[in-house]
């Protein structure tokens, strides 16, 4: 699935190809991929409308139209890709727009679990997220409080989109192993030192994540190359790239996860 440095960098690839173009037609090709509204009133409420902006919220994309905005889930295996007319409908393509450039937005999944809403209010789609872990109001002080005041067990909390949006299997591993922090350590457990190190692990591998465009593992994603550069997930029996043991497979949450039973020992 689609985790915050892969949408992002479907978004800013999107925008400099979308931005400024008008809706000309939209095709629904398969009825189930919108929520909101029917097919009908979607197809002639978007019709004529102008993309303003495109951006991301936790794993969704945003479409800022001049009258609504259409927000676009990818889930396990959906992709946008923007191609010149006239286009070849393809096997998963789900909807199509196309646009006053000569040229159509497409999403295509192959899974069929991707989902798009067409609403004049975002919050109602996106009102029950968490804070982005790259903004401004995700601090260190921000998640240490928010942590002790749980009890839960970090990896499914840190899951949890309602309590930070975007992260997902790869980067929670990711910044678990970073921080050295056992994916089963309760969060009230969790001392100021360990959720410094823990915000200031989130926030490098995203970041490291957004500047390689990417992981192109676990779905249909054709992008980057942060795969290449992993230090815990999907890594089983391969050396720790801190102290060389051999990192372990556990199942977390009925979720694959992925930790050095060394540097995350559960007792730390």
């Amino acid at each position: 699935m689609p985790e915050l440095p892969e949408v992002e960098t479907i978004v800013r690839g999107l925008r400099p190809q979308v931005v400024g173009q008008t809706i000309q037609n939209a095709e629904l090709l398969w009825p189930r991929t919108l929520v909101t509204p029917g097919a009908d009133q979607f197809v002639r409420a978007i019709i004529g409308q102008k993309v303003k902006a495109v951006s991301r919220r936790a794993k969704f994309i945003i479409l800022e139209l001049s009258v609504s905005s259409l927000l676009i889930h990818l889930r396990m295996s959906g992709d946008i890709l923007v191609k010149d007319k006239p286009v070849q409908i393809e096997r998963h393509d789900r909807l199509i727009l196309s646009l006053s450039n000569d040229k159509v937005m497409v999403f295509n999944d192959t899974r069929k679990f991707g989902r798009a809403w067409l609403t004049r209010n975002p919050e109602e789609v996106l009102g029950g997220l968490g804070p982005e872990p790259l903004s401004e109001a995700f601090t260190a002080e921000w998640l240490e409080q928010a942590l002790r005041s749980r009890k839960r067990r970090l990896k499914p909390l840190l899951l949890d989109q309602a309590f930070i949006a975007g992260l997902g299997n790869i980067y929670t591993d990711e910044a678990l192993h970073l921080a050295r922090l056992h994916p089963l350590k309760t969060s009230d457990s969790v001392t100021p030192e360990q959720a410094g190190r823990l915000w200031r692990a989130i926030r490098e591998v995203l970041e490291e994540g957004i500047r390689r465009s990417g992981a192109s593992i676990d779905w249909v994603y054709r992008g980057g190359d942060f795969q290449n550069y992993l230090r815990a997930y999907g890594r089983t029996g391969q050396p720790c790239p801190e102290c060389g043991t051999p990192i372990e497979r556990l199942v977390v949450g009925q979720r694959s996860t992925h930790v050095c039973p060394v540097c995350q020992n559960e007792e730390l």
